[in-house]
Formats: C-alpha cells, structure tokens, sequence
C-alpha cells in the first residue's frame, strides 16, 4: 500500500477533483488545507519563482506540506499540465490518518523522499 491508497480508503463521494489543463491547483502563499493525491494527468509544482519545478504524475501525492507547517501556507505553485482527477484530504482526515495509520506517514515520507531523489538526479544530469 502507499499514500495514495490510504488516502483513497479514507476518501469518501466528492473528495474528487477535477482541473483542467491549464487549471490552477494552488499558488505559493495561499492558506493551505488539504493535500492532494493525483488519480490521473500530470501536474507541475514550481517553487522559488518558477526557478524549481517538478512534474507530478499519477500516483503521487503532494501538497501536504502545508498541513504540517505552523502558518498552514503553500510554498510553492501546482498547476494541471494535462486534465486531471485529484483526490482532496483535508487537514482533519489527514490527521487521523497519520494516528490511526502511521504506515501513512511512513508511506508518505518515503514518497518525498523518492521525488527529493529523483529531483537530484535529474539536477546532476
């Protein structure tokens, strides 16, 4: 199991989102409530002014770093590269997911920790 599957076990009807291409998810600064697992399309976070990005795909989740932080901002922008389905959990059933599952932090530390990687990679190349 990873994030995406625990989260989809909590999900229940309209926690479903869908943007289009093109479509704003959040932007850097906003009040940051929820975290996002990407069902389908590709999305792109870009942080420091656009000077890093990142493509997300489907399977991955993001966004939960505002759930985390003490002023609950966004650090950075996503925006839908293609059309996308996004499952939405808010800050309350991120939290019980987090105490009554810790494999979910586990599965959704080891997902950053995968993506940090694969961005140094891809800055070395």
């Amino acid at each position: 199991m990873n994030a995406l599957d625990t989260m989809r076990a909590l999900a229940s009807k309209g926690e479903v989102l869908d943007v289009e291409a093109g479509g704003l998810i959040f932007r850097a600064g906003e009040s940051g409530d929820c975290m996002f697992g990407l069902l389908e399309g590709t999305v792109e976070l870009t942080w420091n002014g656009e000077q890093g990005h990142e493509t997300i795909q489907a399977g991955d989740v993001f966004g939960a770093g505002a759930l985390v932080t003490p002023d609950h901002r966004r650090y950075g922008m996503a925006r839908a590269v293609t059309p996308c389905r996004l499952l939405v959990m808010n800050r309350e059933k991120f939290l019980f997911a987090v105490q009554e599952s810790p494999m979910f932090a586990i599965e959704l530390l080891g997902s950053i920790d995968q993506r940090l990687r694969d961005l140094k990679n891809c800055v070395r190349n």
